[in-house]
């Protein structure tokens, strides 16, 4: 099959008209209003109570706003968490495998500029429209079930929720997730069932909530391992290491420690990173290896979150590739359409291009997907590779 893109243009599914719905400056204004995570944490130095409610709260308003947990299931997760290095760490994650050609979702925290540089789809934050109809469907639906004035998620409880349903209604094909603080009581834990999950570099942060000791701030990042779980973690301070492995050993989870960025086999020496240190060092193998997991995961699970929960299809059947194809052609909108061979497809763009009396120059042609995919279309374009046609 070959996909003819026409046109480029990002649709989010299910998503109302946007002349229905407040705009976005108004939604920035809803969310807000919210109570931050500056006013929260300063909650809790006031009247001393523990985050233990977090989760709790999370699968109210995640339920509340049409999402079951074993709905959530269906999402491929990679977690992080940790100290230092979460952000970078994530973004290298997102940037292998995306160059790998999945979909990506990732989510993080803080923003710089604006707050739907949290929220990314293949690297970009979501645009304002589809931030806009995706924030009010969330927000009416928890804002109709509220028990009382005060019956609505927090800040950031509140994005975790949307991001949920951002990254299902697209159906990305990893969710990267950054936690907010700690781990084991953070709202990004309610995942039951991640691929893979990361530990940075640790150190003392938000000690009043996570304590005051290594051991401690160990203790509560490790809560984001799971039974049968991958897990990875950079090179630790003793005390922290014998809690992670603790941990680990208590939740069935199995932990490695990542290889040294520069003792990979790499064909051409290790890459260029944008800020050469030990601490990116780190932060890259930590990623390589819980990218390196995921894709191998998803190679033996490649229908995994099908609506039909059928994961034992092989993935070059006919069926299949019908499906995506056609999913593929819903996201670049109008005028796609896809063929049942590589000459089918160039014989309608040639047609297509014939039958365009306003059309100037020749057509450019956009083929994407494996080597046998690109070297069929060359074989009919160019046989003897001169990079010229006259197809």
């Amino acid at each position: 099959m070959l996909i003819i893109l026409r046109k480029m243009v990002l649709n989010v599914p299910g998503i109302r008209s946007a002349s229905t719905i407040p705009s976005y400056d108004e939604a920035v204004k809803a969310l807000n209003n919210l109570q931050s995570n500056a006013a929260y944490l300063q909650n809790v130095k006031t009247h001393n109570s523990a985050t233990n409610t977090n989760l709790k709260d999370t699968r109210k308003y995640l339920l509340r706003s049409g999402i079951t947990m074993e709905e959530l299931d269906k999402l491929s997760v990679i977690h992080v968490a940790g100290t230092k290095g979460k952000g970078s760490t994530c973004a290298f994650i997102e940037a292998i495998i995306r160059k790998h050609g999945f979909i990506t979702g990732f989510y993080s925290s803080p923003h710089l500029i604006n707050v739907r540089e949290r929220l990314r789809i293949n690297g970009q934050p979501m645009p304002e429209e589809e931030f806009t109809q995706s924030f009010w469907k969330v927000y009416e639906s928890l804002d109709k079930k509220k028990e009382h004035d005060t019956d609505m998620p927090q800040y950031f409880k509140f994005l975790t929720v949307l991001m949920f349903h951002v990254f299902l209604e697209v159906k990305v094909d990893v969710a990267i997730i950054e936690v907010g603080i700690g781990g084991e009581h953070d709202c990004t834990n309610i995942v039951r069932n991640p691929v893979c999950v990361g530990i940075t570099s640790l150190g003392l942060d938000h000690t009043m909530l996570l304590g005051s000791t290594l051991e401690s701030i160990a203790f509560q990042k490790s809560g984001i391992f799971k039974e049968n779980t991958r897990a990875f973690t950079v090179s630790q301070p003793k005390e922290a290491m014998t809690i992670l492995e603790r941990r680990a050993k208590e939740k069935h989870c199995d932990l490695s420690i990542v290889t040294n960025y520069q003792s990979y086999n790499w064909r051409n020496g290790p890459p260029t990173l944008s800020i050469q240190s030990k601490v990116q060092w780190c932060n890259a193998s930590l990623a390589i290896d819980l990218s390196k997991t995921w894709i191998s995961w998803k190679t033996q699970n490649p229908n995994f979150g099908n609506d039909n929960g059928n994961n034992t299809t092989a993935p070059m059947t006919t069926q299949e590739q019908i499906r995506r194809c056609q999913w593929h052609c819903e996201i670049w909108g109008d005028g796609s359409t896809f063929a049942n061979s590589v000459s089918e497809a160039l014989e309608r763009i040639k047609k297509d291009s014939s039958e365009n009396s306003n059309l100037t120059n020749k057509p450019q042609v956009l083929i994407t997907g494996s080597l046998h995919l690109v070297g069929a279309a060359l074989a009919l374009i160019d046989p003897d590779l001169t990079m010229t046609t006259n197809y």
